[in-house]
């Protein structure tokens, strides 16, 4: 991993400052919006807004690519952002802030399928799993750095909205001089729903019921402190508990998948984040109660995406995968884009508890299906050794398909290695 880290740090460097960047407009939003007056309803649209412009943006990026190159569509892009970051608190007016979200999803997500593109591009077969961890740390760390800088201004002033313009900006200067060769883009063909659903379909249900659970933690998490009467310096920590949550229990989580049975495996996750949700709806007065459930739910949550992934895989042939992972990235992005507004309309129609609830009613159906679906086809593992021809790779739930399909060749290629070596073991063993 320390040979991967020098040969990309310029890159990943470039990737926690927009993480930051990023990270802080996400939970500003919501406490700017609460002091600005908008309702909990307004702010989950706009939350909302961000999701469309990312899915939008995630999907037109590669075409934009294709025709004027990386280092365009990147400089042209981040130019945007920086713009779009500024404009905010000049124009505090909710349908505004809606277009302005919409705009900066769409560039934030074309920056970071450029970036990742070069960053997937700088790994050989061998460091391609440590890429996607390092990459992982600097998603979560980013994204915890920003809360952080929540306290050091005044949020109803401007200077939090000029430091990620700031940020954003230094970004790309170690991404751009850092990498040389523009690595070849291609679009890979999606899979339909129609056969995902046939493939795995605890997959795409649970896929789509995650994905409005990742848009609360991310986007309505600050929304859900203002409201429950948290202060800035709170809510910075409580958001921060979320992301320290996925963070540190992902790679146990994927240990753990390649030697269990992935259905159970999703079962248990599900169940334990419903089970910290529903403890933080009864005792949300609780300061302390409500970092212990934001970790666990973060924890078990972000794990879940990439679980999802693998479970998937186990059904699939090499040369579907990519395509699977396609399907699978914009069913998540179509419940991140409605998952606010749902978690809008029951914060105000039962009050900031509504956060909670759905969380608990999203992951309790999760539950409740894997336990089903249980019922309904038998294990993809025969026997237990089985288990040793699959693999988990790590990504998150803010990654664009660039990074998914990068967990994908590397899925592919260790289960090929795996295969290899086992077959060479019998080979051994026969002579």
């Amino acid at each position: 991993m320390i040979e991967v880290f020098k040969s990309a740090w310029a890159l990943l460097l470039g990737m926690l400052l927009l993480m930051v960047g990023n990270g802080l407009q996400g939970s500003l939003m919501g406490v700017r919006g609460g002091i600005e007056g908008f309702s909990t309803f307004e702010l989950s649209l706009i939350t909302s807004a961000y999701f469309i412009g990312f899915l939008g943006g995630s999907r037109l990026a590669p075409t934009f690519i294709q025709r004027v190159g990386h280092v365009r569509v990147f400089a042209a892009l981040g130019s945007v952002i920086s713009a779009v970051l500024i404009l905010y608190p000049a124009i505090a007016d909710p349908w505004a802030w809606m277009v302005l979200r919409v705009i900066f999803g769409f560039a934030i997500s074309g920056v970071y399928v450029t970036a990742e593109s070069w960053l997937n591009n700088s790994a050989s077969n061998e460091t391609r799993g440590q890429a996607l961890s390092l990459y992982m740390i600097v998603q979560m760390a980013g994204i915890v750095a920003a809360q952080g800088l929540l306290n050091v201004a005044d949020p109803a002033g401007y200077i939090l909205f000029v430091i990620p313009s700031v940020l954003v900006s230094i970004a790309f200067a170690p991404i751009l001089l850092s990498v040389s060769p523009t690595p070849s883009f291609g679009a890979t063909r999606q899979m339909s729903f129609r056969a995902l659903f046939k493939v795995s379909p605890l997959a795409v249900v649970g896929m789509l019921l995650l994905g409005s659970v990742f848009s609360a933690q991310f986007g309505m998490s600050a929304v859900y402190g203002s409201e429950a009467g948290l202060s800035v310096a709170q809510i910075s920590i409580f958001v921060s508990s979320i992301f320290i949550g996925a963070l540190v229990l992902q790679y146990p989580i994927g240990w753990i998948s390649d030697r269990v049975d992935r259905r159970m495996l999703i079962l248990v996750v599900s169940a334990l984040a419903a089970g910290a949700a529903l403890v933080a709806f009864l005792f949300d007065s609780n300061f302390t109660v409500l970092l212990a459930c934001a970790f666990v739910i973060g924890g078990m949550t972000n794990p879940l995406y990439a679980l999802l992934i693998a479970y998937t895989n186990d059904y699939l042939e090499p040369e579907d995968m990519a395509g699977a992972s396609g399907g699978l990235l914009f069913i998540n992005g179509l419940g991140a884009i409605g998952g606010p507004i749902i978690t809008g309309w029951l914060m105000t129609t039962i009050g900031p508890k509504g956060f909670w609830l759905i969380i608990l009613a999203t992951m309790a159906a999760t539950t409740l299906y894997a336990a089903y679906r249980m019922t309904q086809r038998p294990s993809a593992y025969s026997d237990e050794e089985d288990y040793d021809a699959v693999s988990y790779a790590p990504v998150g739930m803010g990654s664009t398909a660039v990074m998914v399909e990068a967990a994908q060749e590397y899925y592919v290629e260790t289960a090929e290695e795996m295969a290899e070596a086992a077959e060479e073991d019998t080979d051994g063993g026969t002579k």
